[in-house]
């Protein structure tokens, strides 16, 4: 096909068997779309911390360097072993993103995507293009910029995950921790538009503010001195009994799961030995604590601590369930999931010692975004 760029940069990642991370910009070919397949010009893509997980791994930050154009950085020893199924292998990095449709296969849907700002997801987006199903692909509206799109999936998707589980598990309320992420924000959201009560938990005033000055009504701070305290009250006032934990390690998932059975007792009831007969459910899907998860079984029997990962929650979902969930993402794209970024960033910016310890931190409020197109 005429007008098709040969080759693209990618950012790939590796981490090789002696030890050490490699950060660099590879020429990679690019694949002429063929079928119903399409060809994104990318434009825009979040640093997600699922993204930071493969850029980065274990890598020790305080040991990156730069130098001829490759990034590199120790890795410890003891997490060799369980990237064993990685070594040696360059990976391309970046979930999700968003561009301009610059060339389609001969399908009639796809040809009709050509020239149209589309979002999508699936890995390799740190690249300047992208072949995908045109089917993979979600429409922006026309007064959207790659910038608007680069965060549908992961983030929204989540977060209307979050209450969908709630609703198919028959809670009412739901409890979330580091919520005042940008993934937290759009969780208040949407709760404050579908009428559902959400504990908010974060590490401090300022945290506390940014939901609040969003309208969210219940909000916790694990900082402070009355914070169990003030967790069961809004477990009372809510009746929350599903979490979704961004934490992982350390203390937390057990402080909620003992919060959740205090505020089913004070609503009274017989006295059992196993405890009340409230089912608790707390989910961990991140792990921004990477200490083992603490939990003092003091909740009773009625409980259960799990995973939840986005991917298998959408295959479970169907793809009717999936593609309704995609469709509130566009029609809300500039309000309830309207995302934010600190600084645009080009595939070079990445790979930069200093941009790197700016990104990694994973602070609130903070968000990169990676513009393939910028600089080049």
């Amino acid at each position: 096909m005429a007008g098709i760029p040969q080759t693209g940069l990618q950012l790939l990642s590796t981490v090789k068997s002696s030890g050490e991370l490699e950060l660099r910009l590879a020429e990679v070919p690019v694949a002429a779309p063929t079928g119903d397949e399409v060809l994104v010009r990318i434009e825009a893509s979040p640093i997600n911390p699922s993204d930071l997980g493969l850029l980065l791994g274990p890598a020790d930050i305080s040991t990156v360097k730069s130098e001829g154009g490759v990034t590199t950085a120790k890795v410890p020893e003891q997490f060799l072993k369980a990237l064993a199924a990685r070594l040696d292998q360059p990976m391309p990095v970046g979930n999700e993103g968003a561009g301009v449709v610059i060339a389609a296969g001969p399908d009639a849907k796809a040809q009709a995507l050509v020239g149209k700002t589309v979002a999508l997801l699936g890995g390799a987006m740190y690249g300047q293009y992208r072949t995908v199903k045109a089917g993979d692909v979600l429409p922006l509206p026309a007064d959207a910029t790659a910038a608007d799109g680069a965060s549908c999936f992961v983030n929204p998707l989540t977060a209307l995950g979050m209450t969908e589980t709630m609703r198919a598990e028959g809670h009412t309320a739901l409890v979330h921790t580091a919520a005042a992420s940008n993934l937290g924000q759009m969780l208040n959201k949407i709760c404050i538009k579908d009428g559902i009560d959400l504990v908010n938990i974060v590490r401090s005033p300022e945290q506390a503010k940014i939901l609040k000055d969003i309208g969210a009504k219940y909000v916790v701070d694990s900082s402070a001195p009355t914070f169990q305290d003030d967790l069961l009250q809004a477990l009372i006032a809510t009746n929350a009994t599903i979490a979704f934990d961004a934490i992982g390690g350390g203390k937390l998932a057990g402080q909620i799961l003992a919060g959740m059975e205090a505020a089913a007792n004070a609503k009274g009831g017989a006295y059992s030995r196993y405890g009340s007969s409230v089912f608790k459910q707390v989910y961990i899907y991140g792990g921004l604590d990477t200490r083992p998860s603490e939990l003092n079984r003091n909740f009773g029997l009625s409980w259960s601590l799990g995973g939840w990962l986005l991917t298998p929650f959408l295959a479970k979902l169907g793809a009717e369930g999936a593609q309704r969930l995609r469709q509130r993402v566009v029609d809300e794209l500039k309000t309830t999931f309207a995302s934010h970024y600190t600084a645009e960033i080009s595939l070079a910016e990445v790979l930069d010692p200093k941009v790197i310890a700016a990104y990694q931190k994973k602070a609130t409020g903070e968000k990169f975004l990676v513009n393939p197109a910028k600089g080049l």
